[in-house]
């Protein structure tokens, strides 16, 4: 498929056509998608999210920690990006640098330590 499928389309409709591939547990080509759209409007916050989400569930760890910090660098308070990367840096086996943004991310929803 050439690379002009992916860029076909105004950007809610390559939004839309990522979200449907994404839900079908098609990340790569969601990741080709969103590439697009993310550099094309870099501040919004949702597209850089599901990019990172879809990089995280292809296991491209270091891909998804630069969108989740690039979303952090805009919204230090974004809750799902903080709990996100935390979870990112655990499955990288860096755990020592994944706590604070767990608990930051608990605190943010309102969770108790037990």
């Amino acid at each position: 498929m050439s690379d002009t499928y992916y860029e076909f389309g105004t950007a809610g409709e390559r939004w839309d056509r990522a979200r449907l591939f994404f839900d079908a547990k098609e990340y790569q080509t969601a990741v080709r998608i969103l590439r697009g759209l993310v550099a094309e409007h870099p501040e919004q916050t949702a597209q850089r999210l599901l990019l990172a989400r879809a990089y995280y569930h292809s296991a491209q760890l270091s891909r998804a920690e630069t969108e989740l910090r690039a979303v952090l660098d805009r919204d230090p308070v974004e809750h799902y990006a903080r709990l996100m990367l935390g979870r990112t840096l655990e499955r990288q086996g860096r755990t020592d640098e994944a706590a604070p943004h767990l608990r930051m991310a608990a605190a943010m929803a309102g969770e108790t330590p037990s």
